[in-house]
């Protein structure tokens, strides 16, 4: 596969030197690099920690938790990755959801993306105005500029989502793909040449066919085809492309390599972590996600993917060590993610199975309008997690449909729990050990307000939400259970000695624990707190 770092280095001129910053601490990194690894799960990372010779290795060899976790129920991309640099949970972030309902909007649209700015008019929730709008709190790169102005924060992504919520509101560059080219909200902004040297490489390496990875014998031995339908099987691609196909393009390994060479070219371009001034990259690959969802990441897809990523970032590595330049590097991943039932259950794990298409909110909405003689929806949302009650509903009405909601998905043998919003709302959000919350606390370090939703169903342990099964979506995340919940959390600096800890830790720690490291003060409301004993990082006493 294509890896652009190489082609990206050494093409840019020298910049402007910026004015002196407002010092942090003295030995600072001059540049903080946060990786998110989208659906990277600790289970595979525990599984291919082993194989990795590249740049997982390198982090591997830093202060590595095995056992973090993105804490809150809703194991989604927008809410795992406004979690990461934030230092909060999503009850405070905001950001509930990768999409939600608002049954106030006027437009015939009434589902908000996470990452919209819904005011636009003409933009809905499919065809949107890419916005930090909805983040209600600040990001390590808006917290650092407001301390060091001279600073910078740049964030490039595979999608949008995780570019805006990890950047925040107060970016210098920010890029991500939109489908078929990398392109950016900040329309004042000049273009790197990084990025139109990347767009004519991306798009000529998508012009040509792809034949395929060969996968060596460990990725070969996971190679079997499994059935997830009479006419679909996963397990056995190599990721063969046709010329031209973009959306095959972002499903493969490719994908991340060219938001790497991005990465590297930008820290080049911009000259990031080469003055006196701290900067950060927050950089969101998302290969790992589309094969996860399109292939399941138990097959051999997958192993192939993560031993690209292990070398694609094992070359990003030696090209800033080539610059010379004092990095620090932190890697997460948004959530994790549970596979393909059929492959489960070969496995052994014979309570995986897919959710019963009558689960489905529409379904059971239909279902208590029959019952209860009542016109509209009835319920609005997906399969299980946050479900709305029709507003238009009589408030007596409503309360009848909220009561026959419960008890028809608590009568399900498939679903786990049913909350009320009421029952949510009032629990503290939790503060213990993420491993030690209960269901209901997950949802509550979820929940928001205004935005979530009347009822909250949690559907019972490997029962998958993918009913139907079809091409590119046979596998997914977003439940309450630890396979979506448990993320690596890796800290890694040059000199830095290897710790691997055992300890359970939160995503909502990497920022306080950051800001330590680089001495920038943080608000004393962040759900996280710094973790004691990452090599190098001093924490301030709780």
């Amino acid at each position: 596969m294509v890896m652009f770092a190489a082609f990206l280095v050494g093409l840019f001129a020298a910049q402007p030197v910026a004015p002196a910053p407002v010092a942090l601490k003295a030995d600072a990194p001059k540049l903080v690099v946060v990786i998110s690894v989208d659906q990277f799960s600790s289970d595979l990372f525990d599984e291919y920690r082993p194989q990795f010779t590249g740049g997982l290795a390198r982090l591997s060899g830093g202060t590595a938790f095995r056992n973090g976790y993105q804490a809150h129920a809703a194991t989604e991309t927008c809410p795992g990755h406004s979690t990461i640099l934030t230092g909060s949970h999503p009850t405070h972030t905001g950001i509930i959801a990768n999409s939600w309902v608002d049954q106030s909007l006027t437009r015939s649209d009434r589902t908000v993306y996470c990452a919209e700015d819904e005011h636009v008019p003409g933009s809905s929730s499919s065809s949107y105005t890419v916005s930090p709008l909805h983040l209600r709190v600040p990001t390590l790169g808006d917290l650092l500029k407001q301390q060091s102005p001279q600073s910078l924060n740049v964030a490039v992504a595979g999608k949008d989502r995780a570019a805006v919520m990890m950047g925040g509101h107060n970016v210098d560059q920010r890029w991500y793909w939109d489908g078929k080219t990398f392109t950016t909200d900040l329309k004042s902004a000049a273009v790197p040449e990084t990025i139109n040297k990347a767009k004519v490489a991306i798009a000529g390496a998508i012009a040509v066919p792809q034949a395929g990875l060969n996968p060596p014998p460990f990725c070969q031995a996971k190679s079997t085809p499994v059935a997830v339908s009479p006419t679909l099987s996963v397990g056995a691609g190599r990721f063969a492309r046709a010329a031209g196909d973009a959306k095959a393009f972002r499903a493969s390994p490719e994908f991340d390599g060219a938001v790497l060479a991005i990465a590297a070219g930008l820290i080049q371009e911009l000259k990031l972590g080469q003055d006196a001034a701290t900067d950060v990259i927050s950089v969101g690959l998302s290969a790992t996600d589309y094969i996860g969802h399109g292939l399941g990441p138990g097959g051999g897809e997958m192993c192939l993917q993560l031993l690209s990523l292990d070398r694609n970032l094992g070359d990003f590595f030696n090209v800033l060590d080539r610059s010379g330049i004092d990095y620090a590097v932190v890697l997460t991943a948004d959530h994790g993610g549970m596979d393909i039932p059929e492959r489960l259950r070969a496995k052994g794990v014979t309570d995986a199975v897919r959710a019963d298409p009558a689960l489905a909110t529409v379904e059971v909405g239909k279902a208590i309008a029959a019952k209860l003689k009542l016109s509209g929806p009835v319920l609005l949302g997906d399969m299980a997690g946050d479900v709305w009650i029709d507003r238009s509903l009589k408030t007596a009405d409503r309360a009848r449909a909220e009561r026959e909601a419960i008890a028809i998905f608590k009568a399900h043998p498939q679903v786990e729990a049913v909350f009320t919003s009421r029952e949510i709302e009032r629990l503290p959000v939790p503060t213990a050990s993420p491993d030690q919350w209960t269901i209901e606390q997950r949802v509550r370090a979820s929940f928001d307000k205004q935005r979530s939703g009347d009822l909250y169903v949690a559907l019972k342990k490997n029962v998958s939400p993918i009913a139907k099964p079809g091409a590119g979506y046979v596998a997914t995340h977003g439940s309450v259970w630890d396979y979506d919940r448990r993320v690596p959390i890796l800290f890694w600096r040059r000199g830095a000695a290897p710790a691997d800890r055992q300890d359970h830790v939160s995503t909502v720690n990497i920022l306080p624990t950051v800001a330590a490291e680089i001495g920038l003060q943080v608000p004393a409301s962040l759900d996280g707190k710094c973790i004691d004993g990452v090599e190098g990082v001093a924490c301030p006493s709780h």
